[in-house]
């Protein structure tokens, strides 16, 4: 059986993929060519992550599709409820990303309070003729020990963003709609933990009393974050958004971060994705990244091999 992966996939999980008897074809095909690729080669399972989009065209003019499958946790380019209709198993990575996502929170977190997207553009240009004034600009940095983060969204992702805080010594805030209370772990050496229990509360009460906030939502129709829910939050709030684009409105961001409501934002994700708003990748108090929260080189492994494992599940026990 082929597999398609059309986003690429890791090597360990392409290996153990081979070593089951698939055959792994890992070129890149335009979007308009899938179909006819896929038909023309017999593709039984097809591999995506955010680039490539599977809707019904795909689905209904692809018999020989077996599984869909999303390296990653959202599934909203991938036309989920019509494909498992057709007969068709759609798989994703829930959990193999989730650390990889959170770290680059806490990076933005701490680019945003210690003014490292600015010093990191001035100091090339500056840093020889403007090394006091600069030192100056950045003395006012801020900790995050003992701050308080709220954490929109409380699934895996959320929940790997509250360990680090915890770690961190911040306080936690957290709602979701569907997770009432959730257990986060946080290990230590020689095998010591600690089980610390956050239930979840009101998004206002975290609007409120939240010093940072950081969105960990699925794809959206409506703002989560939008002026009303701006002009709520505490000022100098820094704002992080490493979930979905859409997830917050990027004009009221803009005129929350030039009123001082909000001191930073740290965006890996944008409304107009993939060409963001010049006024957003120009503004000195964000710190930008282009869509990365899961590109590292340990969750693409996990990513790849958790792929491979359900497919040679699913692809077994139907043959028994």
């Amino acid at each position: 059986m082929k597999v398609l992966a059309n986003d690429g996939i890791s090597k360990s999980g392409s290996r153990k993929l081979v070593k089951a008897g698939f055959e792994v074809i890992i070129t890149k095909v335009a979007q308009e060519q899938i179909i006819n690729y896929i038909n023309a080669n017999n593709i039984a399972v097809l591999l995506v992550r955010s680039a490539t989009k599977v809707g019904q065209d795909i689905i209904d003019n692809c018999p020989s599709l077996k599984i869909i499958g999303r390296g990653g946790v959202g599934m909203d380019n991938i036309d989920v409820d019509y494909a498992r209709s057709k007969g068709i198993h759609v798989i994703n990575t829930p959990a193999s990303s989730s650390e990889s996502v959170a770290e680059l929170v806490f990076a933005h977190l701490f680019t945003g309070a210690r003014f490292l997207h600015d010093s990191n553009r001035n100091m090339p240009l500056e840093g020889d003729t403007k090394f006091d004034s600069l030192k100056k600009a950045y003395a006012s940095g801020i900790e995050l020990r003992g701050k308080t983060l709220g954490i929109i969204g409380f699934g895996k992702i959320g929940q790997a963003v509250a360990k680090i805080a915890v770690g961190l010594g911040m306080k936690v805030i957290a709602c979701d709609k569907f997770v009432g209370k959730a257990q986060v772990r946080v290990d230590f050496y020689n095998g010591q933990f600690i089980n610390v229990e956050i239930e979840t509360q009101p998004i206002d009460d975290l609007l409120r009393h939240a010093d940072f906030i950081t969105l960990h939502v699925p794809a959206q129709d409506n703002y989560v974050i939008d002026k009303a829910e701006f002009e709520m939050m505490k000022d100098n709030v820094g704002i992080i958004n490493c979930a979905r684009g859409g997830a917050l409105n990027e004009v009221a961001l803009i005129e929350a971060l030039d009123n001082d409501k909000v001191l930073f934002a740290g965006l890996d994700v944008f409304e107009m994705e993939p060409t963001p708003e010049i006024q957003i990748l120009m503004h000195p108090r964000i710190s930008l990244t282009p869509h990365i929260g899961a590109a590292t080189l340990e969750a693409q492994d996990r990513i790849g091999e958790e792929l491979a494992e359900q497919i040679i599940s699913i692809l077994k026990t139907e043959s028994i």
